[in-house]
C-alpha cells in the first residue's frame, strides 16, 4: 500500500482536494479529526494537557475549550511547544492505526491530509508529498473574505504556517488551485494518476 501525504498553506484548498481524493474513491486520514480525537475526554492526551496546563483549560462539560487553549499558546511559544509535545504524537499514533486498519482493508493508496506536515517535518515518512498551493495574494484575500479579517489580521494568521514557496520546494505533487473548479478537478485527477502508478 502507497500513504502520501497531503498538505497546503490556509486556504489554498488543502480541505477541498481532500474532498476529491474521497470523491474518487481514495481513503483521506485528516490529521484535524485526529487532533480532536486524541483530546477526547478520558484520552491520555487530554489528562496530559491538564496536567501540565491547569484544569481551566477545560469548558464546563469536561471537553478542551480550544478557545482558551488557543489563546494560551499564542501568547506563548513555549506553551505552544508543550501543547504540541503532547498533541504530536498521540495524532501521529492515531493516524498510524487508521492507516493500518485501511491497509488491512487492502486499499492501495491512502492520502494522510495535515496542514502542519512540513512544519513538523512529518511529511518525510510519506512516499509522495502533495501540496496545495495558490498565489500568496489570492491567499491573503481569501482568508480575509473567508473569516471576515483585516488585511494585518489575515496576514498575522498567514504568518503562523510556512510560507507557501517553502512548502513547494519539498513537493513531489503541485496542485495550484488559481482557476477554476473544473481546472482543479483535472489537475487533482491527474495527479491521482500519477500517485497510482507503480
Amino acid at each position: 500500500m502507497r500513504v502520501v501525504g497531503l498538505t497546503g498553506g490556509i486556504a489554498t484548498g488543502k480541505s477541498t482536494v481532500g474532498e476529491l481524493l474521497r470523491a474518487r474513491g481514495v481513503p483521506v486520514v485528516d490529521a484535524d479529526q485526529a487532533a480532536r480525537v486524541v483530546v477526547a475526554p478520558g484520552q491520555p492526551a487530554l489528562q496530559a494537557i491538564v496536567a501540565h496546563f491547569g484544569a481551566d483549560v477545560l469548558g464546563a462539560d469536561g471537553t478542551l475549550d480550544r478557545a482558551a487553549m488557543r489563546a494560551r499558546i499564542s501568547a506563548d511559544a513555549g506553551a505552544r511547544k508543550a501543547l504540541e509535545g503532547i498533541t504530536h504524537p498521540a495524532i501521529l499514533q492515531h493516524i498510524a492505526g487508521q492507516v493500518q486498519a485501511l491497509a488491512a482493508e487492502g486499499h492501495e493508496l491512502v492520502v494522510v491530509e495535515a496542514a502542519l506536515m512540513v512544519e513538523t517535518g512529518s511529511y518525510r515518512g510519506y512516499s509522495a508529498l502533495v501540496v496545495v498551493t495558490t498565489d500568496p495574494d489570492e491567499q491573503l484575500r481569501r482568508v480575509m473574505a473567508r473569516d471576515d479579517m483585516t488585511t494585518e489580521g489575515a496576514r498575522a494568521l498567514i504568518a503562523t504556517q510556512l510560507p507557501l514557496a517553502d512548502k513547494e520546494a519539498v513537493a513531489t505533487h503541485l496542485i495550484r488551485n488559481e482557476g477554476t473548479r473544473e481546472a482543479l478537478e483535472a489537475r487533482v485527477d491527474e495527479v491521482l494518476g500519477e500517485l497510482r502508478q507503480p
